[in-house]
């Protein structure tokens, strides 16, 4: 986590149930003040506890209010956790320990999927537990009059969320699909086809959702800054991934990485303290510069020259080819 962070702390007001997996939590200043503003895309970090290690977790603001300075200052913040029983703890942690009452550490929000104010004919594609910025971005859009699409898909019609708020914002905008059942499954392929480049695209959901999406717009015609995204969740540890060593010139150390584990938290279980972010290769936050060693790349922040260069890395998710690198940290 960066260090120029604001900390809060705030008191959970309600917890709603929205599908039997996804959970919302509203938060507020225990006395009564009104919260730092933010823009649609904007997160909190959440500081959790699972299995009483603190960490901290990424969730989306959630807004739906249409009015134009809806989230100036407002009175309370919403976010929606997906229960993850096999990922890292910090969902289950939310779905099991938090109630009404309960006290969190925050930051303040955080905007790294912003959305830009000219955005017109935008197309906002979400996946699962995705949709939560795609809500807030649907108001910002609606309270500016600008024209916009909801596609929004699930595994099943009841895990989609925030479907009622959804439609409230776009009406006959919002195009709803899932894996199983009545409602058609997403065709990325056939949606992006039947658009044009000059249509911004705005995508939340998972790793496989997101290439795919970049994959079929860059090949057709959209430039890197007209495809906004961000993931919900830090890339799955691939099968073939093998241990390595990573020396640390800065800080004279020498760690051992193991294949389930990123160079980043090599570090944080070093007790090192390097800068991050995000934890899934986007913001560029955790970026060193490498020395020496073979780079696979696996972040969605440095560019093809960058990643052919190989003189820097983003330590939360990218790895050594070989048995070692050498870091500039």
């Amino acid at each position: 986590m960066t260090h120029a962070d604001k900390t809060l702390e705030l008191v959970v007001e309600d917890v709603i149930a929205l599908t039997d997996s996804i959970t919302e939590f509203r938060l507020r200043d225990p006395a009564g003040k009104a919260l730092p503003g933010f823009a649609a895309g904007a997160h909190l970090r959440v500081q959790v506890a699972p299995g009483g290690i603190a960490a901290w977790r990424h969730y989306s603001l959630v807004n739906s209010d249409g009015r134009a300075d809806a989230t100036a200052a407002p009175s309370a913040y919403r976010i929606a956790v997906r229960r993850d029983d096999h990922g890292q703890g910090g969902s289950l942690w939310m779905h099991t320990q938090v109630k009404p009452g309960t006290r969190l550490a925050t930051s303040a929000p955080v905007n790294a999927f912003a959305l830009d104010d000219r955005a017109d004919d935008a197309v906002l594609i979400a996946g699962g537990i995705g949709v939560t910025p795609i809500v807030s971005m649907a108001a910002a859009l609606s309270a500016a009059g600008r024209r916009y699409r909801v596609h929004y898909s699930a595994r099943h019609p009841d895990q989609l969320a925030l479907v009622d708020e959804l439609m409230a914002l776009a009406g006959s905008n919002l195009t709803l699909y899932a894996d199983q059942g009545p409602l058609p499954a997403l065709e990325l392929d056939t949606l992006i086809a039947g658009l044009a480049p000059t249509q911004p695209i705005y995508a939340c959901g998972p790793a496989g959702m997101i290439d795919a999406v970049l994959a079929l717009a860059w090949a057709r015609g959209w430039t890197r800054d007209d495809i906004h995204f961000e993931l919900f969740s830090a890339p799955a540890p691939d099968a073939s991934d093998r241990a390595f060593e990573v020396e640390l010139r800065q800080s004279g150390r020498v760690l051992a990485v193991p294949a389930g584990q990123t160079i980043l938290d090599a570090m944080l279980a070093a007790e090192l303290d390097p800068l991050y972010d995000c934890k899934r290769g986007e913001c560029g936050v955790c970026q060193v510069p490498v020395l020496a060693g073979d780079v696979d790349h696996r972040d969605y922040c440095l560019s093809e020259a960058e990643r052919g260069a190989g003189n820097v890395m983003q330590i939360c998710v990218s790895r050594a080819r070989g048995a070692r690198l050498v870091l500039d940290a």
